[in-house]
This record gives structure tokens, sequence and C-alpha cells, in this order.
């Protein structure tokens, strides 16, 4: 057997573009994932009292694409989902992103509109120019007692490094807001997969040209296949063979419980803001899914830098080694490197799906 394409990962970017190369150029491809599971870090499963849990963390689609939208909506039915964050400090839950309830409670003040909540912005940030690190993006927008509580202690348990350390990109992520919009995400887009995130992998490679083999590493077979072109989607100096050093990733121990309890917290997820906490984070699933059930069931997220690589630690120093690999993958005409491990990048789901749908056009 022949393929076009084989194509390394059964995550967002390898399954859409299978999908893509199938549906509209009638290709044969040929998926080989490591793990024994398509989907990726979206995976999704139901577990033992029946409440569908994401094995790899909670994963929330939102987006303001309506082409992404309109895509994942062949493949999955969706159920309206606002994702809200509560962070605890002390014995008090307070909203993030930063907003003026955030403001109000911690300080006790009465801040009634946007603009007296940028006027206390303005007297706490400190000016830092220019912005460097993580520590500098926040302190810049909030002053240090708000960054100090909410990101310090937090962001140095998840990257096992100071904000100071980081790319700004890393907490710059978050927003921080004047007004009372408690919801984690703007997007127009904000839904969950009805059924799960699972299924809806199973219907983008159901096509009868896609063949999917699980549990392989595609090294142990690459030099039996035929094939065309391949979509490389794993991590980008395991295919180097580590050549230039082995690229840092932070990674994810989780913690499960299921409890006789209908509810156990106020959000779906609420962060351990304070380094007494071992854990960055506790998801309750049922909150994300609507699921009714009599128990719940929660996972305490431990970062670690073994296991799965979750996250690219993005500092100045991991940039220089891995625009080595970037060059060394260049040289291959026929391969594509693409997807958050391939490009050491952090991607939303729906950033993945946006960026293969246009190369793929």
């Amino acid at each position: 057997m022949k393929y076009d394409y084989l194509i390394v990962g059964a995550g967002f970017a390898g399954s859409v573009m299978a999908e893509r190369l199938v549906s509209q150029q009638n290709k044969k491809v040929l998926v080989v994932e490591k793990r024994n599971h398509i989907g990726g870090n979206a995976y999704d499963e139901y577990n033992d009292d029946g409440i569908l849990v994401h094995k790899y963390g909670p994963h929330i689609f939102h987006t303001n694409s309506k082409q992404v939208f309109d895509y994942l909506s062949h493949f999955t039915e969706w159920i309206p989902y606002e994702h809200k964050v509560l962070a605890k400090i002390g014995e008090e839950l307070y909203p993030i992103p930063i907003n003026r309830l955030t403001i109000n409670k911690l300080y006790n003040l009465n801040l009634t509109t946007d603009e007296e909540v940028k006027n206390y912005f303005d007297s706490v940030k400190e000016k830092r120019y220019p912005i460097l690190n993580s520590e500098d993006i926040i302190v810049n927008q909030v002053g240090y007692d708000l960054f100090e509580k909410f990101f310090k202690h937090y962001t140095k348990k998840q990257w096992d490094l100071e904000p100071k350390e980081l790319s700004p990109s890393v907490c710059g992520r978050i927003p921080v807001r004047t007004n009372v919009d408690c919801r984690y995400f703007t997007d127009k887009y904000q839904f969950m997969p009805k059924h799960g995130y699972t299924k809806m992998f199973e219907l983008i490679l159901s096509h009868k040209n896609i063949e999917v083999v699980l549990n392989t590493d595609y090294k142990e077979i690459v030099n039996d296949i035929k094939f065309d072109k391949m979509i490389y989607t794993g991590p980008i100096d395991y295919f180097f063979d580590y050549q230039f050093g082995k690229l840092p990733y932070r990674s994810i121990r989780f913690e499960w419980e299921t409890l006789e309890v209908e509810n156990f917290q106020e959000a779906a997820v609420v962060n351990y803001t304070e380094d007494k906490y071992e854990y960055t984070r506790v998801t309750e699933y049922k909150k994300l899914t609507n699921q009714k059930n009599q128990k719940t069931t929660i996972s305490r997220e431990y970062s670690s830098s073994s296991d799965d690589p979750f996250y690219p630690v993005l500092t100045n120093q991991n940039k220089v080694m891995y625009d080595k690999y970037k060059n060394e993958s260049e040289k291959f005409k026929s391969i594509s490197f693409l997807g958050r491990l391939a490009e050491y990048k952090y991607y939303n789901m729906d950033q993945v799906v946006a960026k293969i749908i246009k190369l793929f056009n």
C-alpha cells in the first residue's frame, strides 16, 4: 500500500490536515499516533461514574473565527459554555482575569466605572520599559501587589521559573479588565462539543481514505512504509534525535478524585495562586459539560518537567535552540512541521485549526 501522506500525530494539527487532504483532494493518508488514542491533549473519556473528563486537563473551545467554528461544526453539535475562573487567595475567591469586581473585593473599594478602575491601575502600576519578561508585562499594567497575589507564585509553580525568566507572552496571554466581565474569554463563539472532543475527532478521521495506527512510534515503521510526503506534528527535537539538545517542556501530573457530592466548587476551574499549595488549579469537569450526576469528579494539577510535553518553556535560551531545529527542518522539502510541538509554540485549539486550514488552502 502506498500513501500520499504520512501524518505523525492525531491531535488537532494532524487530524484536521488529514481530513482536508482526503475530503478535498482524495489523497490516501496514514496517521500514526504514539498514544493509545486520537485527539491529542484534547482527548476526553467517560470515567467509571459516567462523568466525561478531559484526560489532559480542561480544554475550553473558544474562537472569533467563523471559519473555524463552521468547519468544526461539520463534526460536532455544540452546547453553549462560557468559561469562568476563580482564584483562591486566603479563604476568599476572586474573579480572574482581574477586573473591577476583583479590585473592589480585594481592596474593599467601591469603584463603579471603567475610568475609575483605569485610574486605579495607573496609580499602582510601575513603568517598565522595555517589556522584557512576564513580570514586566503584568507589573506594567497593574502594579506589583496584584502581580504578586495572582501571578508570581502561580507562574513559578507552573513553569518552575520566576516570571522574570519567562517571555512576556506567557503571562501576557491573560488580559486585565476595567469592567465587570468575569468570563475568562470574550470570543464570539464559546461552546463545548456536545458529545465530547473524542467523538468529534472520530468523525474528523472517519473518511475511508484515512488509516489510523495507534500505539506506534513513527520511527519504528517509517522505513517500511511507502509515502510521498510527511506532515510531522510531534516534538521537533525528537525528529532530529535531540542533536541540538532537548527542548524543555512543562508537563502536568493529575490527581483525580470522584466525590459523593453534586458540587465541589463555585466555578469549573479554581486557581490556587499561593505557594502554600503545591497544585496550581482544581477542575470540576461536570461544570464544563453541564452533565447531571449525583457525584462529581475533580482533578488537581501539579506541574512537572517529566511525562507528556504540554507547554513549551518560552525563554530566550530555548528559542535559540528551537531556531536551530527550525533551520534544519527547512532543508526538508517533502516534510512539513506543524502544530504546538513541532513549532515549539503555544497554540490554542482554534489557532491550530485556523493555521491548518489556511496552510491547506
